[in-house]
Formats: structure tokens, C-alpha cells, sequence
């Protein structure tokens, strides 16, 4: 007989879209508990840049897989589905629904066709060497590189993205095997869950990009140049620099730029990290999108939400 498959809610979308809100008020609603998929509310000590949810946004309800990594460890997603399948697992066994709730696209599809991920094919000196190609000659050689062999993985992989563009090139070196046709077997084994895919969008993107300046603000009032200081003395705290919110406040700190400077580049790098979240996520197919200012009060979106929830895990 073929196993249950377990009911999975998933809730998608840009930065600032009320993916949080909606989440905890779903699960409680519904007995449930939410595992985040956001690639960096799993560090420590990055509460305020990474917005993670307050004690009072959270309503009660457990979240999971936020803040147990350090800032300097290496943490894949090979890394995050193997931790949220079992956290998933382990709030099914409770009799409690999983919400899967953030704005890291790779996380959520990659849980959710059940990619499977090998740590084996890997030649560290050889990825040594294409990171270095790449700080002297910059990642466009590596990019064409790519896209001789792999044009899909190079379509799909953005420049700036030079872990998984290094990845590609070193998977097909060592197997002959391209990224793309990896991928494809990876995902022969059907996913273990019933999944109703909810997506947040915005029918007017100047209403998204408004409340994205609205966060960042509240962010800088809650303290962020005070907790982006304390990552940066920290040894460990190169990683987390990386983010948006924390690298663009380095000029800052050495005194190349104002803080109104600083605070407006991350509005725009965040408007821009927006724009890509949407782009990725218009691709999946199994998303149900939810326009937020398609509802004039945020209980008719709710409720919106509650109808296709009933009609996909409930039928």
C-alpha cells in the first residue's frame, strides 16, 4: 500500500509580504506549527536584519529552524531539507499541520519535490581553483563556461550567485553529468507530501516596495546598526556581512558614507532582492498566488487563504 502522504501548507513569497503574519495566524487556526525557509533567519544573532518573528508575532504558535547556526558555519541546502523533513516529520507524528513559511525559493522547492542531494562528486581543489578564477577574472568567464554545457543551469543560476554557479561547473567536471540532468533523477522519487502552496503577491509593486521602506526603518529604530556592529566583531561574523541589511552598512562603519546613505541602499537592495523573489517563485507551478492589495482588510485575504487551504488539504 502506498504511504499517506503527509499534509504540508506552504506559504511563499517576497520579503514584506505578510508571510509571517499569515503563517502563524493559519497555524493557529489549524493546530499547526511553522518551520521557516529563510536561508538567513537560521543565524544567530541576526534577529533584527533578518526579521525574524517576535515572541508577539509568533502568537504562541513554535517555529522552527531559525537561529541554530552560527554566522561562520557552513550550513547547504542539502543541510536544510535533511533538517526540515524531520522537523516536518515530527509535527505530522503530534497530529499537527506543518506550515512551511518563507521567502527562500531553493529551500521550499527543493523540499518539496523531494530533491535528493549527494555529498559525494565533490573535488575541493578544483572549486579552490574556480573561486579564485573568479575573484581575478570576475564570475562572467565562469558563466560561459557554464552555458556551453549546461545552458539551463546557466539560465537558472544568477551571476552573483558564485557557490552554485562554482557547483555547477564542478559537478559536470568530475561526473560528466550536467546540473540540469542532476536535478531531473533527483527528482524521480515522488515527494512524501500533500502540499497546498500558497504565494503572496502584490498587483501594484510600488505597494510592496513601500512597505519594504516601511521594515527598514523599523528595523533601524529596533537597533540594526547596533546588531550589525556586533556581527562585524565578531570572527565569524564574515557571513553574515553578506546579507542584506548588514553589508550595506559596512561603508558606513569606515566612514565612506552617512547613515541616511546606508539606510537608503538597503531599501533598494532589499526592493531588488523583491523583484528577484517574484521572479522565482512566478515559476512554480503549484503556487496558488494571494494578491495582498487585492483585499481591502487583511481578514478577506485570510479567509481567501482559508477557502483554497479547505479545498487542498481538506478535500
Amino acid at each position: 500500500m502506498p504511504q499517506e502522504k503527509i499534509p504540508l501548507l506552504v506559504i511563499g513569497g517576497p520579503t514584506a509580504s505578510g508571510k509571517t503574519r499569515l503563517a502563524a495566524e493559519l497555524a493557529l487556526r489549524h493546530v499547526g506549527e511553522v518551520v521557516s525557509a529563510d536561508s538567513m533567519q537560521i543565524y544567530r544573532g541576526m534577529e533584527i536584519g533578518t526579521a525574524k518573528p517576535t515572541p508577539e508575532e509568533t502568537l504562541g504558535v513554535p517555529h522552527h529552524l531559525m537561529g541554530f547556526v552560527e554566522p561562520g558555519q557552513s550550513f547547504s541546502v542539502a543541510d536544510y531539507v535533511a533538517l526540515a523533513k524531520e522537523t516536518i516529520g515530527d509535527i505530522h507524528s503530534r497530529g499537527h499541520l506543518p506550515v512551511l513559511a518563507g521567502g527562500t525559493g531553493l529551500y521550499i522547492r527543493s523540499l518539496i519535490t523531494n530533491t535528493a542531494f549527494t555529498e559525494a562528486d565533490n573535488d575541493p581543489a578544483l572549486r579552490a581553483e574556480l573561486t579564485q578564477r573568479a575573484a581575478q577574472e570576475g564570475t562572467e568567464g565562469l558563466m560561459q563556461e557554464l552555458r556551453f554545457f549546461d545552458p539551463e543551469s546557466a539560465d537558472r543560476i544568477e551571476p552573483r550567485n558564485l557557490p552554485r554557479l562554482i557547483r555547477a561547473i564542478e559537478l559536470y567536471r568530475v561526473t560528466g553529468v550536467t546540473m540540469t540532468e542532476h536535478l531531473r533523477r533527483s527528482r524521480l522519487v515522488p515527494s512524501p507530501y500533500r502540499v497546498c502552496f500558497l504565494c503572496l503577491g502584490f498587483r501594484d509593486r510600488e505597494h510592496l516596495y513601500e512597505r519594504i521602506n516601511q521594515r527598514v526603518d523599523e528595523m533601524f529604530r529596533r537597533g540594526l546598526v547596533e546588531e550589525a556592529k556586533e556581527l562585524l566583531e565578531m570572527p565569524s561574523g564574515a557571513t553574515a556581512m553578506q546579507a542584506i541589511g548588514y553589508k550595506e552598512l559596512l561603508p558606513y562603519f569606515r566612514g565612506e558614507v552617512s547613515l541616511p546613505e546606508a539606510q537608503d541602499t538597503i531599501k533598494r537592495e532589499t526592493r531588488r532582492y523583491a523583484k528577484r523573489q517574484l521572479t522565482w517563485f512566478r515559476r512554480e507551478e503549484q503556487a496558488r498566488w494571494l494578491f495582498v492589495d487585492d483585499y481591502a482588510q487583511w481578514d478577506a485575504l485570510r479567509d481567501a487563504a482559508e477557502e483554497i487551504i479547505r479545498g487542498e488539504l481538506y478535500e
